[in-house]
């Protein structure tokens, strides 16, 4: 069991900037891809980032160039740099793990993903 516990998020005015970290406990590894999530009111969950153990990475279009992934091996831990927010991007924010993919692949399907944090709150003032 791994467990994933969020935090960081807030209210932010448009334009600011956010962290949220993600500490992982339990039989966690290295190996394991790890990505955020996020749901806003009346939609679906949708991918926003994962990276895997080398630093790899990969982002959703509707983020790239404003948020910011990255991980501590040793602290077993995962951020999400959030800069320029923006009204849309207003969800409740999740990690997650995904333990079994090969070969550092870093897949987007929520349903790859096997552990999953409670979720942490951001929303973004306009």
């Amino acid at each position: 069991q791994v467990q994933l516990v969020e935090s960081g998020g807030g209210l932010v005015q448009g334009g600011g900037s956010l962290r949220l970290s993600c500490a992982a406990s339990g039989r966690t590894s290295r190996t394991y891809v790890m990505g955020w999530f996020r749901q806003a009111p009346g939609k679906e969950r949708e991918f926003v980032a994962a990276i895997n153990w080398t630093g790899g990475s990969k982002y959703a279009d509707s983020v790239k160039g404003r948020f910011t992934i990255s991980r501590d091996n040793a602290k077993n831990t995962v951020y999400l740099q959030m800069n320029s927010l923006k009204a849309e991007d207003t969800a409740v924010y999740y990690c997650a793990a995904d333990t079994s993919s090969l070969f550092l692949n870093l897949r987007i399907g929520e349903t790859e993903y096997d552990y999953w944090g409670q979720g942490t709150q951001v929303t973004v003032s306009s």
